[in-house]
């Protein structure tokens, strides 16, 4: 977006929060509130979050949970589409690591909101505003808008402070969605790389160097007298 909705941007941002909600997701309290489905209805979420069966999710080739070619079992074909465009509006493809759907963030985000029902009406209410308000300004839904058009409606609703009031829903969706993005990226293989963090890898000790040895004024031969 025009003003710094980048990755860089971003990761400055993140960078003074606490470590993000990555693996696992803690489950949530017990709760009963009504969801709306794929199909527009209305069900009843009854079953309390502790009382699902734990997931069993396969991993992707290189280790990331959910694998990135899950197949999405919470959001429709049309609004994973739009998914898919909006997070990489969020975190696109640079010269120095992939976009937040090479990554595998729009499979994270549904498997997410698929074991948490109080994201429901949040995720498909924000995304159905979304699109409602790129009809209004430019007659069509966000995922088929030219880039500029797409950054044009984010500028209005990722900066909370200087939001219009009308706007209040769209930046309490597009918020939300983009603490997801930013949780998914980081949390995968994608994001390791980018972040330049290798994990626990294998070193091969090869003792105290001799200048702290020396320094110290020990040896390795008088500790084996």
């Amino acid at each position: 977006m025009s003003d710094g909705l980048s990755r860089r941007a971003a990761l400055g941002r993140l960078a003074a929060l606490p470590i993000l909600p990555a693996l696992p997701i803690l489950p949530a309290l017990p709760t009963v509130e009504r969801v709306l489905d794929p199909a527009g209805g209305a069900a009843d979420a009854t079953a309390p979050a502790d009382a699902l069966p734990p997931r069993r999710e396969p991993a992707g080739a290189d280790g990331t949970v959910p694998a990135p070619n899950r197949k999405p079992t919470f959001f429709t074909p049309a609004e994973y589409a739009t998914i898919k465009v909006l997070v990489d509006d969020i975190i696109p493809r640079d010269e120095r690591s992939g976009s937040a759907t090479d990554a595998g963030v729009p499979a994270y985000i549904d498997w997410t909101a698929t074991d948490q029902p109080s994201l429901h009406v949040p995720l498909r209410g924000g995304l159905a505003w979304l699109d409602a308000e790129c009809r209004r300004r430019y007659g069509a839904p966000y995922a088929t808008l030219p880039t500029a058009k797409r950054h044009a409606m984010l500028d209005d609703i990722a900066y909370p402070r200087r939001a219009r009031p009308e706007c209040s829903q769209g930046v309490a969706f597009f918020t939300r969605l983009r603490d997801l993005t930013a949780s998914g990226f980081w949390s995968s293989a994608t994001g390791h790389r980018d972040l330049g963090f290798t994990g626990q890898v294998a070193a091969e000790w090869t003792g105290v160097p001799d200048a702290v040895l020396r320094h110290l004024g020990v040896s390795y031969e008088e500790w084996g007298k």
